[in-house]
């Protein structure tokens, strides 16, 4: 892939990081709000629910996307669902995590954790993803992620 190809990419990929960072930032406030922080996922979720379902509809009408059929949606494996549960795991996790942490020491965490993960999946091909070996240079990023959290916990 071109430099000129991967620059969309690069953007969106970063913009994931900095919604992310806001959005325990912000799910974290409401929770002092409701005193809960499985209240302050639920209506985060619930306005993400809400607005996917708006872009669902307006891609629906528009006949840029199709509506599954039941059928279709029966031929799902169940574990392809786990990701709606991973995401309240994390969301709520955050909310409850990030304010005791430190809103940085708890992004390095996330971010030491997805690497780790990412580079078991690659690695092995977990779940249909394709493998791709880790390598010496990936794992010294990893090593150097590490090392950055623990200077993060100095306050």
């Amino acid at each position: 892939m071109r430099v000129t190809e991967m620059l969309i990419p690069l953007f969106f990929a970063a913009g994931v990081g900095l919604a992310m960072a806001t959005q325990t930032a912000v799910n974290s406030q409401l929770r002092q709000y409701l005193n809960s922080p499985i209240q302050a996922a639920f209506f985060s979720f619930l306005v993400g629910t809400i607005c996917l379902a708006i872009m669902m509809l307006v891609m629906m009408w528009n006949g840029s996307a199709l509506k599954p059929t039941l059928s279709q949606l029966n031929e799902i494996p169940v574990w392809l669902w786990v990701g709606g549960l991973l995401g309240v795991y994390a969301v709520t996790a955050s909310i409850y995590t990030a304010p005791k942490l430190g809103f940085l020491t708890f992004t390095g965490l996330v971010l030491f954790g997805q690497v780790i993960m990412s580079m078991l999946l690659d690695h092995f091909g977990l779940i249909g993803v394709e493998k791709n070996p880790v390598n010496w240079q990936r794992l010294l990023g990893a090593i150097l992620i590490a090392i950055g959290i623990i200077f993060t916990l100095q306050r």
